[in-house]
């Protein structure tokens, strides 16, 4: 199904049954990109078997002098893979879930129509991204997937479905549904199971979501006009990779035809009232900090500005969650063993996240720091700033039942605001998709 759902039934390749799936299945390549340590011990554990490893381009190594010669040999190991029967493709959607943790997260496997997604800040597409775009991003991303016979997902997208009426049904029902394949993750991720959808459950699930946009329905949901064009899937994880292949999309409409399988992207939809699905801060990491941190802060700031000082990470963390809603706050760590809390008043960002990386990005301009980097985890940011002439802004958490409709109501958030869940809960590369038109 295409218009006006923004939606088809996948077309999907999965590795042969032959294949090691712990070795196969490796975390989302935007993961991590301030430890290749990590990655170096996936390839020790992944060495020369068939994997998703070598399909991929970890962004930690996307500034590498030798990321033209990655790239031809991925493209490479994609033709080799296809050629040796490694991946077998099969029509359908797939119910996946992933257990990590003690909990269940529930997803479905689906190609969105890129004809229905827009990036830009005042997009009112079907299909939107929840955080601002880096455009400058985009470049070296859309020299991996040009040329690729393969795209392979680690893109989650949200549907709003407090009634359970899409997933939960599929999941109930699990017990009658084939399984095509079961593992368990390495590096702590987990374990994940796939399940074949019927053609009875695949009529149902398009029919309950062609009905999440309904428009008197969706009017009253958002609190909007009536009128107001609706959102379907918004793009909770790996928008800039969503954005790649629509910016490769529109680039080759013209000579390939709308029918061309570049058209669509294959993602995992999720329902943002999943229990399991947890909502994690993306902190900020400076590097190569020059000038004091908390003398700029006040000075940009002004008055509105506080620091106080606190004496452990753990205390940190508890001024920070103390602070009046009112107020915007941040933790600070480093240079050195050195902890505070920020606090801004009277705010012109509606959430915290704007507030601070407005001052970041002016702070790296006026030659402050060399740059940031974005980081999952409150230990991987503690560890990292203590080092050096780092500085990490630790960054509260935001609600996960207000997204969606600060994202209707006020277009996509700031960039990097939020991560649906720790680094070790992204999606794994199972799945895999052919983009080549063959």
């Amino acid at each position: 199904m295409d218009a006006p759902t923004g939606f088809r039934l996948p077309r999907i390749c999965l590795p042969a049954p032959h294949i090691d799936l712990k070795k196969w299945a490796v975390i989302a390549c935007d993961q991590y990109t301030s430890q290749p340590e990590y990655w170096q011990q996936v390839a020790d554990t992944v060495g020369d078997s068939p994997s998703t490893l070598h399909l991929i381009f970890p962004e930690a190594y996307l500034g590498a002098a030798d990321a033209a010669e990655r790239i031809r040999r991925i493209q490479q190991t994609m033709r080799d893979y296809l050629a040796a029967g490694l991946l077998q493709e099969r029509e359908g959607a797939i119910y996946v879930e992933r257990t990590i943790g003690g909990r269940v997260r529930r997803g479905l496997m689906l190609e969105i129509d890129l004809e229905h997604f827009d990036f830009r800040p005042e997009s009112r597409s079907l299909i939107r991204p929840t955080e601002g775009t880096i455009v400058a991003r985009l470049p070296p991303r859309i020299e991996v997937r040009r040329g690729a016979e393969l795209e392979l997902p680690h893109i989650l997208v949200l549907i709003d479905d407090p009634e359970g009426t899409v997933i939960e049904p599929i999941a109930a029902g699990r017990e009658q549904l084939t399984q095509l394949y079961a593992t368990e993750l390495m590096q702590g991720g987990g374990h994940v199971a796939g399940y074949a959808i019927g053609d009875a459950e695949s009529a149902r699930l398009q029919q309950a979501l062609s009905a999440l946009v309904d428009p008197g329905t969706f009017a009253q949901r958002y609190g909007v006009a009536p009128g107001t064009p609706p959102l379907l899937f918004a793009v909770g994880d790996g928008n800039h990779s969503l954005a790649t292949a629509k910016s490769i999309w529109e680039s080759v409409k013209d000579s390939v035809g709308m029918d061309h399988p570049c058209r669509y992207a294959l993602v995992e939809v999720g329902n943002i009232h999943d229990p399991a699905l947890e909502f994690a801060p993306i902190h900020r990491l400076l590097f190569g900090v020059g000038t004091d941190v908390r003398r700029a802060l006040a000075e940009y700031f002004g008055e509105r500005c506080s620091c106080t000082e606190q004496p452990s990470a753990a205390a940190m963390r508890a001024q920070l969650a103390a602070t009046p809603a009112e107020r915007h706050a941040a933790g600070l760590i480093g240079p050195g063993e050195r902890f505070s809390v920020i606090e801004v008043a009277a705010p012109s960002s509606s959430l915290a996240v704007g507030t601070f990386q407005a001052f970041i990005d002016d702070f790296i301009s006026r030659g402050g720091a060399t740059e940031v980097d974005y980081i999952h985890g409150d230990d991987v940011l503690e560890r990292q700033s203590l080092s050096g002439d780092c500085v990490g802004f630790h960054l509260p958490q935001v609600s996960k039942s207000d997204l969606l409709k600060m994202v209707v109501r006020e277009g996509p958030l700031p960039r990097k605001t939020f991560s649906m869940g720790e680094a070790h809960e992204k999606r794994f590369y199972i799945e895999a998709r052919r983009i080549d038109g063959r």
